[in-house]
């Protein structure tokens, strides 16, 4: 602790009054708050009586001290008379610890010392050893008002008290009005809200059950479709096969010989059939796709042997002589875990769309082994596709509109995207307009 600020007795009644009045004196000269001079002098006068009842007194010492963090305390050191009783001390208020910082019994020099404290102000002047000793000189000089002086004093306080605690108390009010409309306005805004949810959940409810229900029709007509599907191509094919042969056997050498005219609608009748015959074959696999009774049978299949066999048999179809199809030799080793069946025909159906599509340049079937995947790519030199159209080209029956449009069915590219789903990979479109387009087959080498 720095060199005391003041000294003082406390030997009978009325030094409790000094010891208050000094003590706010000093509280205010240090740079203490209004409100807490008053709170230390008002503990200093508690904890005088009752060190003058139970200690016969006490010397009484206010010096400035830094806290254990280097922050500045006013410190007051009552030291009793007489030893306290079990070298302990007790308010008997609670209130008082309340109105410092700290209030405990410390050890000074083997005696026992009542201290307390207060922080003092950041802003609070600097109190520099010259401040300091003119503080001691100003306070050793003040003369020491009387009991009625002081008393007076205390009531001027206390009315000062209560007039903050009734501002308080009003201040109190107004906010507890204004909190109470605002908890009204919450509850009316949170009932508005709960009205509103729940309004808004019976029909997210309601549109469910309609999801639902839709879902199940688009099920049903799924099923239908694909049993439509299946049933007419079955049917058909038994007609469209007798049409077949008996124009086969027309046109045959050991039936009686056709006139030119004859032999040319024969041709015509074989043709048209060949081609209802090959929609209804679409058809009908389309069915078998979607309806799930296509199962692939896996094994180790060698692309090569895979592209030797397309690579001859696609040859003899292309019909433009300006049209170079390009069946790429795969990297070696070129095997994958896939339906052999199934892997031909996807990559046939997306040959024979570049062929039917482009009227000059190439058509190219290559592939790579990606880590642990094959990526199988087919790449035109056609017209391309609009980049809006990529996903529609993979719907049933859809085909690109404009004067490039050849015949089909439109059931080739979505049967390969089923059966490319049925092998574990995936089929997509890169194109432009006037740039080509390339589909892409990627397939787990593992098989799925």
């Amino acid at each position: 602790m720095t060199e005391p600020l003041l000294h003082l007795a406390l030997r009978v009644e009325q030094d409790i009054f000094l010891v208050r009045q000094r003590g706010r004196e000093v509280a205010a000269a240090v740079g203490l708050e209004h409100q807490d001079q008053v709170r230390i002098a008002t503990a200093l006068s508690e904890v005088a009586r009752e060190l003058l009842s139970g200690a016969d007194g006490a010397d009484v010492t206010f010096a400035l001290d830094r806290d254990a963090v280097g922050r500045r305390i006013l410190q007051v050191d009552l030291s009793p008379l007489r030893p306290l009783p079990g070298g302990r001390y007790e308010p008997k208020s609670g209130a008082v610890a309340r109105l410092v910082d700290t209030l405990q019994v410390v050890a000074v020099e083997g005696d026992t010392v009542v201290r307390m404290s207060r922080r003092v102000p950041d802003h609070a002047e600097e109190l520099t050893p010259e401040r300091a000793g003119r503080l001691r000189a100003e306070l050793a000089e003040r003369a020491p008002g009387s009991a009625l002086d002081e008393l007076a004093a205390q009531n001027s306080q206390l009315i000062a008290a209560l007039d903050e605690v009734r501002s308080q108390r009003d201040e109190l009010a107004v906010l507890n009005s204004e909190l109470q409309e605002t908890n009204r306005g919450v509850m009316a805004l949170y009932n508005q809200l709960t009205e509103e949810l729940e309004e808004t959940n019976r029909g997210v409810v309601a549109l469910y059950a309609e999801l639902e229900e839709k879902s199940a029709q688009l099920r049903a007509a799924s099923e239908s479709k694909s049993r439509f599907l299946a049933n007419v191509s079955h049917e058909l094919r038994a007609p469209v096969t007798a049409i077949i042969g008996l124009a086969r056997l027309l046109a045959d050498s050991a039936s009686d010989p056709l006139t030119g005219e004859q032999a040319r609608q024969v041709g015509l009748i074989r043709s048209s059939a060949g081609d209802l015959l090959g929609l209804v074959n679409e058809l009908l696999d389309l069915a078998k796709a979607e309806s799930g009774r296509i199962e692939p049978d896996w094994s180790e299949v060698d692309l090569r042997a895979v592209f030797g066999q397309l690579r001859g048999t696609l040859r003899a179809l292309t019909v433009r002589s300006d049209v170079e199809l390009v069946v790429e030799e795969p990297p070696a080793p070129a095997t994958l875990r896939s339906d052999e069946v199934l892997l031909a025909q996807v990559l046939r159906n997306l040959l024979h769309n570049g062929l039917k599509f482009t009227e000059r340049g190439e058509v190219r079937l290559r592939a790579e082994r990606r880590g642990e995947q094959w990526t199988l790519s087919v790449t035109d030199t056609g017209v391309g596709i609009p980049s809006e159209l990529h996903e529609r080209v993979f719907e049933e029956f859809y085909q690109v509109p404009g004067t490039t449009r050849v015949g089909g069915t439109g059931l080739g590219l979505p049967y390969a995207r089923r059966l490319v789903t049925l092998l574990g990979g995936t089929l997509e479109l890169t194109s432009e307009t006037g740039q080509g387009s390339t589909f892409t087959v990627v397939l787990p080498a593992g098989g799925a």
